[in-house]
């Protein structure tokens, strides 16, 4: 997936309206539609302009995004889904219901109930009836008053290749929760791992992470000129396997620049916030690309948590974005027996 320009918000202020903002009575068209990545097509994805709420630290609206739409291996065809939370210092809780709902077919089909600040990318993917053609979904969020919705297609300028970028051949970064077990690479689909846990006693998480990194069209020097390929005294970019790997046609060298991959764990859904010991632990290269926290519940109930791996010199898709994987991972949570 390949990351486009952000100058392009300021061209297309303008442009006609994917979504629609609410608030006390009075409607008006709210600019969603931005060029943001795709290797075939452009995401749909909210903008900062002043129609779709300023970003402020509290008080502002929580926008879906439209990543766009892509064939999944499995044969069916998804919509890739993210949201934009203006809000700095304010986080949400928004149950599937009439705050929170895709339609038809809902209100619930996996969104999140839980929503971080800023932009999270490629959170979800809602599988698309057969039949779709050219009818929408639409999610519907309500956040401080405020009513964002926008539509899922799959309309054919909005098609996305989340499985390889087209310009350098980078893949996504690939998870394993069992060191033999199977790799979870690319967009959300489904459970990846299901887990038990107890109040108040902290569960590991621990995680394989790795990535292979693009193949072709490698830049020498990090964007702006920073070093050559190595980041903060690292000896060796994390999470790309045994140091002094070079897969032909990559062109790794003594300039060779790579992004390095990292890992982030984050509360998707659930009865109340979970304290994470780091939500953004370390990866041993040394051991496969382990990596592990823990994780502590104060409440019981089922819970949905994401990890992401991204590859990127940003976070969450910002920045010089290439490929990330997106793994949602369940935990039934049990009360303590001394409660």
């Amino acid at each position: 997936m390949r990351a486009r320009g952000f100058m392009a918000v300021a061209i297309l202020a303008g442009a006609a309206a994917s979504g629609t903002l609410v608030r006390a009575g009075h409607q008006a068209r709210s600019p969603l539609r931005q060029p943001q990545w795709g290797a075939q097509g452009i995401g749909q994805s909210p903008g900062g302009l002043p129609l779709s709420q300023t970003i402020r630290e509290r008080g502002s609206s929580v926008t879906g995004a439209f990543e766009g739409w892509y064939y999944g291996k499995d044969g069916n065809t998804y919509a890739l889904v993210g949201y934009f939370n203006r809000n700095t210092k304010q986080e949400f809780d928004i149950p599937t219901g009439a705050n929170n709902r895709i339609e038809p077919g809902g209100p619930d089909q996996g969104q999140p109930t839980h929503f971080l600040p800023g932009r999270q990318w490629g959170v979800f993917s809602v599988m698309l009836p057969k039949d779709l053609g050219s009818r929408k979904l639409t999610w519907t969020l309500v956040a401080n008053g405020f009513t964002n919705a926008i539509t899922l297609h799959t309309q054919a300028d909005y098609i996305v290749e989340p499985y390889e970028d087209a310009a350098n051949k980078n893949t996504p970064p690939k998870l394993k929760f069992d060191p033999n077990g199977p790799i979870v690479s690319g967009p959300p689909t489904g459970i990846a791992t299901k887990l038990t846990a107890t109040v108040g006693q902290p569960l590991p998480l621990t995680v394989w992470a790795t990535d292979e990194g693009p193949k072709i069209n490698i830049p020498e020097t990090p964007p702006g000129g920073r070093g050559r390929g190595r980041g903060r005294g690292d000896a060796e970019p994390q999470g790309r396997g045994a140091p002094g790997d070079t897969p032909a046609g990559r062109g790794r060298g003594a300039g060779f620049f790579n992004p390095p991959l990292a890992v982030t764990w984050s509360w998707m859904r659930g009865p109340a916030a979970p304290k994470f010991d780091n939500a953004k632990p370390s990866i041993d290269t040394n051991d496969g690309g382990k990596t592990t926290t823990n994780v502590t519940f104060s409440e019981p109930g089922e819970y949905l948590l994401r990890i992401e791996g991204n590859d990127s010199t940003g976070s969450g898709g910002g920045g010089f974005q290439c490929c990330w994987t997106n793994a949602h991972v369940a935990v039934s949570v049990k009360a303590s027996a001394t409660r």
